[in-house]
């Protein structure tokens, strides 16, 4: 059954510090002083582009993070039962973690705070995982309201506990809201995932509550860079099969009849000659450098 681990040997032999910003997870942390604000602990949850996109959501529990690696991210329809894989327990101090894990390292990419606030568990958190349930409130600056985590049947010699995110029936309940689209960037510094990778440094919540930029460790792989690619567009040409000359010939010229520049407004190509096929194309018209080009979408 599932349990509330409270251990952070496999958190910390997953990971080399020398080399990762992460916080290191010395012992789980000795229990607070009861805070004044809703709920029993913090909740958390990382936007964390890794291999794939997911969202690393965090609750606070016998002086760890009880953690779950949500596919999707989470969602305000109750019909959606987001995909929750369980994870290492973290330690308190990634709560406040945000920048990138280098490559070579567990989990390398590029982590976000994308939430953060208190949750409060309905009825005893220890019972409720043994028993594979857990319903909690959220009183956080995206998520609020009740939520519950259930725990999937699993063959019993299966490490892997995967779990369901579901939001309950409330007033912050919408199907036609998307949080993951409609906020997507951080709630500490405001940044979206591409602006942490370009500036390769950590975001920690200082000692006193305030904002302490920390450098990140470990080298890093050069973000690739995006070549424009040239700019035209070219009309239909006709093409006959008809006896041709085997010599291809080709003219570069400029509407002024001199030769090519690096940057012309428009240039004519006057092609004669055999293709591969033994067609010859006997007209092309002039290509515009003034056409807008596709797209490309490079994935990280």
């Amino acid at each position: 059954m599932a349990t509330a681990r409270g251990s952070l040997e496999t958190y910390n032999a997953k990971r080399r510090f020398n080399e990762t910003p992460e916080p290191e997870g010395k012992k789980p942390a000795a229990k607070r002083a009861k805070s004044t604000e809703p709920g029993i602990g913090i909740f958390v949850v990382q936007k964390h582009a890794a291999t794939r996109l997911h969202y690393d959501f965090r609750l606070e529990l016998d002086g760890v993070l009880l953690s779950w690696a949500v596919t999707k991210g989470p969602s305000l329809n109750t019909k959606d039962k987001r995909l929750a894989v369980r994870t290492e327990d973290h330690p308190l101090d990634y709560g406040g973690f945000e920048g990138i894990i280098p490559k070579g390292n567990y989990g390398a990419g590029t982590v976000m705070l994308w939430d953060t606030g208190r949750w409060e568990p309905i009825g005893d958190p220890h019972a409720e995982l043994e028993k594979g349930k857990i319903a909690f409130n959220l009183f956080g600056q995206k998520m609020r309201g009740r939520w519950a985590l259930v725990l999937m049947r699993h063959a019993s010699d299966e490490k892997r506990e995967n779990w369901l995110l579901i939001k309950e029936r409330d007033e912050e309940a919408d199907e036609t809201r998307s949080l993951v689209d409609e906020k997507p960037d951080s709630v500490v510094s405001g940044r979206d995932l591409d602006a942490i990778a370009a500036t390769g440094s950590a975001w920690r919540s200082g000692k006193e509550g305030g904002e302490a930029p920390a450098k990140a460790q470990g080298k890093r792989g050069k973000r690739p860079v995006f070549v424009e690619p040239v700019n035209m567009i070219m009309s239909t040409c006709s093409i006959s099969a008809a006896p041709v000359a085997p010599r291809p010939v080709a003219t570069w010229k400029t509407p002024s009849g001199s030769p090519h520049s690096r940057s012309p407004s428009a240039i004519s190509i006057e092609v004669s000659g055999v293709t591969s096929e033994g067609l010859r194309i006997t007209e092309l018209p002039a290509i515009s450098a003034g056409m807008q080009s596709p797209k490309e979408f490079v994935s990280g």
